[in-house]
């Protein structure tokens, strides 16, 4: 991806809190660490409402408050053929705007989630069966 060069002066306060921000990511490097930040923001920016989580394999989207990864809206919402009522009624739990938020944040970072879905698909309970086959129950 091409990339463009800015000069940048940070307040030794804000640069503290990055670089401790960059170091529980487990980053070694600032600037690849503080464009993930910013990308970050800009998504969050976007789409109010959403926070991002750190998990083993990297940051994820999730609807603020409700626990839920976008991708798991998502899901719902797409094998309901897109169908706010099947939405709603899948997740009374969530109110109006959080599940808005799912789908706003799909609609403005679809790779994103389309691809975490394809990775989700993958995971077929055969699939998991036969290439982790340790997860079977005993006697079973």
């Amino acid at each position: 991806m091409a990339s463009k060069q800015h000069s940048l002066r940070i307040p030794e306060p804000l640069d503290r809190e990055i670089t401790r921000e960059i170091r529980f990511r487990g980053e070694q490097d600032w600037s690849k660490g503080a464009i993930s930040l910013l990308e970050e923001a800009v998504r969050a920016s976007r789409v109010p409402g959403i926070v991002f989580l750190q998990r083993r394999d990297g940051r994820r989207p999730l609807v603020a408050f409700s626990g839920l990864e976008v991708w798991e809206i998502i899901a719902t919402w797409k094998e309901g053929e897109e169908s706010w009522e099947v939405l709603v009624e899948a997740y009374p739990e969530l109110s109006e705007t959080q599940l808005r938020t799912a789908v706003a944040y799909y609609q403005a970072y679809p790779a994103e989630i389309d691809e975490r879905l394809r990775r989700e698909a993958y995971w077929t309970p055969e699939r998991v069966a036969e290439e982790l086959p340790f997860t079977r129950r005993m006697g079973a």
